[in-house]
């Protein structure tokens, strides 16, 4: 994003807006899944009442099914990028096959086909804690590989004078649909929306300390995104590619960027086989979001038949983004920015609006006398909060017309 909505002053204000407000609702929507325990429209109800919070929680998890619908597109594109590293690899003389494959529509759809269905059927097997513990096992060598490209994509050259010059931010570039776009990214990457956070907050014991989990969460994505920056802008500039291009354009920097660094042909697969296995946990939440809240709200449904409504409804709104992936940049703009954001607001208001004060403090500070500093963090979520939220995304709208 920072490519196509104001270079590295983007970044510098997405790291304040994930401090500011990504992190603060983190914790409101932890403490209202935590006090339902039962989804995302059981938790809006407990607030809005039986029926504006049973069409609140259908709206969001309409968002959060076609959020999921392009994102598994996505998750093909990275599936399928790591299976060409690790067979052809990656040199000079197959790039015009790999650009010609992933550009592939019907090719991608497939794939994304067959990670729907294999999403769904370990949700239905219950095997998801497996692959995590899995997952987890791939994450230190994730981690090496990654420093090593950092390494030698700042080695490039002309990569650190090129970098360097990249981060000197031009506030100028700022506008509202820039700020929109800021917001959005903050919300969306650590999951806020009113869906998965307030879903998996259920899961969380009475102990468990939610402002230490929120701040965990929200410092472990800023720095997993500067990470990924560190590697990625200079191999950008270096190879001259056009950084507006949106989403798709990490596929064309790895294929560059693995030709060119020693080892490549080696680490290469390596990271992008843990990035896939993170991308498709992230895909199998996205499906688990919806499942596990309707089964709370349609309990006469069986699992297997509302598995299948779930994947009949992917597969069909997954179709337009394989087939025109440029439709992605506006979809991510729309739903995993703009509606992510709307959804988290109205679970903020929910909770502090909604509910008694003292309990929803009791909630998220796990019984705890109420102390000033508690009182302060209510307050900003409470007040700031939705009025900076409002004001963003009213700017943008206004700007839009």
């Amino acid at each position: 994003m920072m490519g196509r909505y104001g270079g590295s002053a983007f970044l510098i204000i997405y790291l304040v807006l994930t401090l500011l407000f990504a992190f603060p609702a983190l914790i409101a929507e932890m403490t209202l899944g935590r006090m339902s325990r039962k989804g995302t429209i059981h938790s809006l109800q407990a607030g809005f009442g039986p029926v504006a919070g049973k069409w609140t929680g259908y709206f969001l998890l309409c968002v959060v099914t076609i959020a999921g619908s392009y994102y598994a597109v996505v998750v093909s594109n990275v599936f399928f990028t790591s299976f060409f590293a690790l067979v052809p690899g990656f040199n000079h003389d197959n790039d015009s096959t790999y650009t010609s494959l992933l550009a592939n529509g019907w090719l991608q759809y497939a794939i994304t086909l067959g990670l729907i269905v294999l999403s769904l059927l370990l949700i239905w097997l219950g095997l998801i804690a497996g692959i995590e513990r899995v997952s987890k096992r791939f994450m230190p060598v994730f981690f090496v590989a990654l420093i090593y490209m950092i390494v030698h994509a700042l080695t490039l050259p002309g990569a650190v004078d090129k970098f360097v010059q990249f981060l000197q931010p031009d506030f100028h570039l700022l506008g509202p649909r820039e700020m929109f776009a800021a917001l959005g990214q903050a919300f969306f990457s650590v999951g806020l929306g009113g869906t998965f956070v307030v879903v998996y907050a259920g899961f969380l014991g009475p102990r468990e300390k939610i402002p230490g989990i929120a701040l965990y969460t929200a410092f472990g994505d800023a720095s997993a995104s500067l990470l990924f920056s560190l590697f990625l802008i200079p191999s950008m500039l270096v190879f001259g590619l056009d950084m507006t291009e949106g989403p798709r354009l990490i596929f064309h920097t790895f294929p560059q960027l693995f030709a060119a660094i020693p080892g490549g042909r080696f680490v290469g697969p390596l990271f992008l086989l843990s990035i896939s296995i993170v991308a498709f946990l992230s895909l199998v939440a996205a499906y688990e979001v919806p499942f596990m809240s309707l089964s709370h709200q349609w309990p006469q449904t069986g699992r297997t038949k509302l598995l299948i409504m779930i994947g009949t409804v992917q597969a069909i709104l997954a179709l337009p983004s394989a087939v025109f992936p440029s439709v992605i940049g506006y979809l991510d703009l729309i739903f995993g920015s703009g509606m992510q954001v709307l959804g988290s607001a109205l679970c903020v208001f929910c909770l502090t609006w909604g509910m008694r004060r003292e309990q929803v403090l009791e909630h998220m500070f796990n019984g705890q006398p109420p102390a000033w500093p508690h009182r302060v963090i209510f307050f900003w979520i409470r007040w700031i909060i939705p009025l900076a939220l409002l004001s963003v995304l009213g700017s943008y709208v206004y700007e839009v017309i």
